[in-house]
């Protein structure tokens, strides 16, 4: 499953999920929502299955997670201008909040999508940050590497709009790191655009070309970043 993942297969990575339960029906919409990120397309399959598991979902954890999947939807669907949910956005993540316990490991997720929409949809850098910094403790605390390689580019982000060349050189490079060691292909090329922005030539010019390389052989994902790359 995670190879279909890390190589942007997500429908197919959902069908190969075997079982039953609230934990498979959440694993399954997570991959399918994370695919409409990736690739701005498939949002009714992706609902039906966030369906399923808000339906299945029994405990205040599992309905928690849901909430924070739904929020996440809601997420993409508005910084991708499918629909405008910011709304629905913040509500699910609020709910997260409130059905998650403190020290969760969804906490850690949790925090780092709520710094998402603070970031991207009010435009509150600020603000954002000490969510990414709680996302990236928790992430580490609990071993989350991939969230980690998250919150490393998006602190680095921050630091790069604050003129911190060097700290955002460190937290992009750390990004690509843990992504290139877990074989996370699909999230490659943006990490290597993001390091470039903070590189000299000729070194930023081959990390961008490695970067158009990969996004070409990932069948142009994720599409968002066709811009930055000159694939439009």
């Amino acid at each position: 499953m995670w190879r279909l993942r890390s190589r942007g297969c997500w429908t197919e990575a959902a069908a190969a999920l075997t079982g039953s339960g609230p934990h498979t029906a959440l694993r399954r919409a997570a991959l399918l929502i994370e695919g409409c990120l990736f690739t701005a397309d498939g949002w009714e399959r992706a609902e039906d299955a966030l369906r399923i598991a808000e339906a299945s979902a029994h405990t205040d954890e599992e309905r928690g997670r849901a909430a924070c999947e739904r929020g996440h939807l809601a997420y993409a669907s508005t910084v991708l201008h499918v629909h405008d949910r910011v709304d629905e956005a913040r509500s699910a993540l609020g709910r997260a909040a409130a059905l998650l316990r403190p020290g969760a490991p969804d906490r850690a997720l949790l925090d780092f999508r709520r710094g998402l929409i603070t970031e991207n949809l009010s435009d509150d850098p600020a603000r954002a940050r000490p969510a990414y910094r709680r996302a990236h403790a928790g992430a580490t605390a609990h071993g989350d590497l991939l969230l980690c390689s998250f919150t490393w580019r998006h602190l680095a982000g921050l630091a790069l709009r604050d003129g911190e060349a060097a700290e955002a050189r460190h937290g992009f490079a750390e990004s690509l790191r843990i992504r290139e060691e877990l074989g996370y292909l699909i999230g490659t090329p943006p990490a290597l655009v993001s390091l470039a922005e903070v590189e000299p030539e000729p070194k930023a010019a081959r990390l961008r070309g490695e970067a158009t390389r990969l996004f070409r052989l990932l069948g142009g994902q994720p599409v968002w970043l066709a811009d930055l790359l000159g694939e439009a």
